[in-house]
């Protein structure tokens, strides 16, 4: 099988307001190398399980092509699950990581994505549930999102290798 070529474009990505994300070959399968890398670092191994929540953007692709390289199991938490529905969906994957987003923009509004599995997260907690150890924010909508020290880091300092040692 013939290698793609880098330069070509793999993924486009059309989003609201207007925005257009392309990203070639070879910029997908580097950012999906530092994404496994950050994965890794953060304890992720073979078989383990990581927690995509979502919306359709870019991190979602690249999320799962990270998960295939390190042979992690990618579990789907739609943005659409309420917060019941997302308590028990991370009870049932058992994920040591969840990606998470900041916000996202659908039907013409921002829509909290963090939020709401901060909220899932909690009552989780509350009733015994082992706590996820780690939450990756991607950012899409630049909005304040509210934050646990030790647990949320940057999606985007983890790619750069700027997150704390494994846990």
């Amino acid at each position: 099988m013939q290698e793609p070529d880098s330069s070509r474009i793999a993924l486009t990505w059309s989003g609201e307001p207007g925005r257009l994300e392309e990203l070639t070959h070879g910029m997908l399968l580097d950012q999906a190398e530092r994404a496994a890398g950050a994965l890794a670092r953060l304890g992720v191994r073979a078989g383990d399980r990581v927690a995509v929540h979502l919306p359709l953007v870019p991190e979602s692709v690249i999320a799962t092509l990270a998960c295939g390289r390190l042979e992690a199991i990618r579990t789907t938490l739609p943005v659409s699950l309420t917060v019941p529905e997302l308590v028990a969906r991370t009870r049932e994957s058992s994920a040591r990581v969840v990606i998470t987003a900041d916000a996202a923009f659908w039907d013409g509004a921002v829509r909290p994505v963090k939020p709401l599995l901060d909220h899932a997260l909690a009552r989780a907690a509350a009733s015994g549930q082992t706590p996820v150890g780690t939450v990756l924010v991607v950012n899409r909508c630049s909005r304040p999102v509210s934050w646990k020290p030790g647990r949320d880091l940057w999606w985007h300092e983890a790619l750069e290798g700027r997150t704390a040692a494994c846990r």
